[in-house]
């Protein structure tokens, strides 16, 4: 009873922390001001698309690291400024490289990261098929002793079947 009363309330005082502690999304958006909607749209979309360099896998709207925050007032500065998506984004790919970007550019590299696991599997088909193939046409050379337990073999079993055979009719 008392384990079941620790665990309830460990989890209520971590549910607690993670709503107090963690600002949402809206929160972080009241800072910026914009004179046109089209600004705000623009921002908006451009930190959803933008990706924390330092967080795993979050978008500069969703990260409380100082890193997203510096990306957050750039990219402000840069609608404010009047810069269109496509330079805000290469300017951030320029600083931070590719992994900045949701949606890289299809490069070498990332065509790598695509097309790479199914080369894989597709060489690895073919091996295994290869070396089927190869044990399938091999022949086994049986040596004298295995030639005639094989032929002793048979004709028990060829017997057998003569057996059930008149037992059927």
């Amino acid at each position: 009873m008392m384990g079941l009363f620790r665990t309830l309330l460990s989890f209520a005082l971590v549910l607690t922390a993670l709503v107090l502690v963690a600002p949402s999304h809206g929160q972080n958006l009241e800072a910026y001001q914009f004179d046109e909607p089209a600004q705000e749209a623009l921002f908006k979309e451009l930190i959803d698309e933008l990706r924390c360099p330092k967080c795993q896998n979050q978008s500069i709207a969703d990260s409380n690291a100082e890193l997203a925050r510096d990306l957050r007032d750039r990219t402000y500065f840069m609608v404010k400024e009047g810069a269109t998506k496509q330079e805000v984004i290469d300017f951030m790919v320029a600083r931070y490289g590719d992994f900045v970007h949701y949606q890289p550019p299809l490069t070498f590299v990332t065509s790598i990261l695509w097309w790479g696991p199914i080369a894989v599997l597709a060489i690895g088909g073919l091996v295994i098929l290869f070396r089927v193939r190869q044990q399938r046409s091999t022949e086994v050379e049986l040596s004298d002793d295995e030639r005639v337990q094989l032929a002793t073999l048979r004709s028990e079993a060829t017997a057998r079947d003569e057996e059930k055979e008149g037992k059927e009719s």
